[in-house]
C-alpha cells in the first residue's frame, strides 16, 4: 500500500489536505472557496487534493475538486494519478466519475504500473472490468514484465484472473525473468487459478529462466492440490533444466503426501539429480524411505500407504 505525506507549508493548504484525507467535504468547499487554496496545491511529494480523496475513497470530495477546476490526471513524483489511487483501492464510483472527467488509463508509475495493474494485484474484480470498458490495456505491464494476470494469479483472485482471461489476457505471458502466471500461483499455492489457467491453455512445463517449473515449486513448497491440479496434466516428472525434479524438491520439503502424490503420477525414485543423488539420498526420514525404496510393496498404493 502507498504511503502518503500530507506536509504543506501554509496551514489554510495543509488543512485542505486533512479535509481531503478525512472526507470534511463543508470545510474542504470552503477553503476552495476562501480563494487562498489552489484546488492543485500539492505536497512535498507531489501529491495532489484529489489524489488524497481519490486514494480514500471520498466520492463527494472527488466531485467538489473536479467541478472546481481539479487536473484530473496531474502525477505524483512516484508517476501515480487520482485514477491510480482509486484503482488501488477498490473505489469503483471514484473511477467511475474520474472516466466521465477524461481520466487517462495510460499513464504510468515509475516501475511501469497503471491503474489496470494495480486494480489487478489488489483483486478488485468490479475495478478491472471499469477500466477495461473505458480503454486500459490489458497487456499492460510493469517495468519487469508482469501484467494484470500475473499480479491477478499471485494474488490468487480466481474472479479477476477469470475476467482477464476471458477479455484477451495472454495466460503464458511471462516476466523478463521467465516467471509465468502458472508458475507464480502454484508457488504461492493458489490451487483454484492454477486450475483455471490449466483450462485455458497455460503450458504446464513452462519453466522460469532458473529451470524450475510450476510443479517442482509446488513440491517444494508442499502445495499438494496445486500438485493434483498440475498432474491432471501430465506435467514432466523427469529431471529439469536446472538438474533436479519435483520428486527431489519433495523430497527435500518433507512433506510425505507430495512425494506419494508424485510417485502415484510415475515419478522416477531412481533417477539422479545433478549432482548424483538419488531422491532417497536427501532424507532421513524413514516414512518417505519407504515409499521411495518400494517396501510396502505393490498391494497398497503410495497414498494408502502415508496413513499406515
Amino acid at each position: 500500500m502507498c504511503t502518503m505525506s500530507f506536509k504543506k507549508e501554509t496551514p489554510l493548504a495543509n488543512a485542505a489536505f486533512w479535509a481531503a484525507r478525512r472526507g470534511n467535504l463543508a470545510l474542504l468547499r470552503l477553503l476552495l472557496n476562501s480563494g487562498r487554496v489552489d484546488v492543485d496545491c500539492r505536497d512535498s511529494h507531489g501529491t495532489t487534493l484529489l489524489m488524497v480523496s481519490s486514494y480514500a475513497g471520498h466520492i463527494d470530495c472527488v466531485k467538489e475538486l473536479v467541478l472546481q477546476g481539479a487536473d484530473i490526471n496531474l502525477q505524483r513524483e512516484s508517476g501515480t494519478t487520482a485514477l491510480f489511487f482509486a484503482a488501488q483501492q477498490g473505489h469503483n464510483d471514484v473511477v467511475r466519475f474520474l472516466f466521465e472527467f477524461g481520466a487517462s488509463t495510460e499513464l504510468r508509475t515509475k516501475d511501469g504500473g497503471t491503474a489496470l495493474l494495480a486494480a489487478s494485484q489488489y483483486g478488485h474484480k468490479q475495478v478491472v472490468d471499469t477500466l477495461l470498458k473505458h480503454g486500459a490495456n490489458i497487456h499492460d505491464q510493469l517495468y519487469d514484465g508482469a501484467t494484470a494476470l500475473f499480479l491477478a494469479a499471485q494474488g490468487g483472485y480466481l474472479d479477476v484472473t477469470r475476467l482477464l482471461l476471458s477479455s484477451g489476457a495472454k495466460v503464458n505471458q511471462p516476466r523478463q525473468d521467465g516467471t509465468a502466471p502458472l508458475w507464480i500461483a502454484s508457488q504461492m499455492g493458489h490451487s483454484e487459478v492454477v486450475r483455471v489457467m490449466l483450462l485455458r491453455g497455460a503450458e504446464r512445463d513452462a519453466a522460469r529462466n532458473d529451470g524450475t517449473t510450476a510443479l517442482l515449486k509446488a513440491a517444494n513448497k508442499g502445495y499438494n492440490d496445486v500438485i493434483e491440479e498440475l498432474l491432471k496434466f501430465s506435467p514432466t516428472l523427469g529431471i529439469l533444466k536446472n538438474g533436479t525434479s519435483a520428486l527431489h524438491a519433495a523430497v527435500l520439503s518433507g512433506n510425505i503426501k507430495t512425494v506419494a502424490l508424485l510417485l502415484e503420477a510415475g515419478a522416477d525414485p531412481a533417477l539422479r539429480n545433478k549432482a548424483n543423488k538419488l531422491p532417497a539420498e536427501l532424507t532421513t526420514n524413514e516414512r518417505i524411505l519407504r515409499l521411495l525404496r518400494g517396501k510396502e510393496g505393490h498391494r497398497k498404493s503410495y497414498l494408502s500407504c502415508i496413513f499406515d
